[in-house]
């Protein structure tokens, strides 16, 4: 027998309308906060009502997860393009510019994402299970890296990847404690550590030369009394 009555779901309106609702959603946390933004908020935000909500997402939680996802699909992106480049160091370096120290969205929630994880045992679990999947993909990347012998081979990817993660962290956490900061001095400091860290050791400038004193007046020796 035909269910006529029943209404057929449009997949690809229904990604759409998910993808809407995240994005008023990640405007409320950047507003409110993880704990502030609340499932009314979103819908306000999004334009619509709490019971058309739960055809998409069925609590806050749902959303974060699936705010979560997407950014881990665009991270798995980000890493296959930085390792399409002819110079792995230099596009890193451009993604976390890009990603960290000039995009403000990240570093609010970044930071934000932290201290609910510091106080709500839940979040925390999210907060791990991200960071476990993007220290997966860091060590994927590294591997990969040294296998093409672009990446210290000595380096150990899993301890490298907690670096890394801490280094972008640090990124988005600098510009908000200082608002004044000179990113584009940070950047050439960045370039410096990066490839000192990652690049394989023959791949390593000579760099530093020691500086050629100038001859002065030589010291004069202290006679005892």
């Amino acid at each position: 027998m035909e269910m006529s009555g029943l209404r057929k779901v449009d997949p690809v309106k229904h990604e759409q309308k998910r993808g809407e609702i995240l994005g008023a959603a990640i405007r409320c946390f950047i507003r409110d906060g993880f704990r502030g933004a609340s499932t009314t908020d979103i819908c306000t935000e999004a334009g619509i009502s709490p019971g058309h909500l739960y055809h998409y997402f069925a609590s806050k939680e749902a959303i974060i997860e699936a705010m979560i996802d997407l950014g881990l699909a665009r991270s798995a992106e980000r890493f296959e393009k930085i390792l399409a480049a002819t110079d792995v160091i230099e596009a890193l370096l451009v993604d976390i510019e890009e990603t960290s120290l000039r995009f403000r969205p990240a570093q609010i929630l970044n930071l934000d994402g932290l201290a609910e994880a510091a106080r709500n045992p839940e979040f925390a679990e999210i907060i791990e299970r991200h960071t476990g999947a993007v220290r997966r993909m860091w060590s994927d990347f590294l591997r990969r890296a040294q296998e093409q012998g672009r990446v210290d081979p000595g380096l150990d990817p899993e301890a490298t990847a907690n670096i890394l993660i801490a280094l972008i962290d640090g990124s988005r956490a600098m510009p908000i404690r200082n608002p004044k900061l000179d990113i584009k001095q940070n950047v050439e400091h960045l370039r410096t550590m990066l490839a000192r860290f990652l690049n394989p050791p023959d791949a390593q400038s000579v760099a530093i030369k020691p500086r050629i004193q100038k001859a002065g007046r030589p010291l004069k020796l202290v006679r005892k009394r």
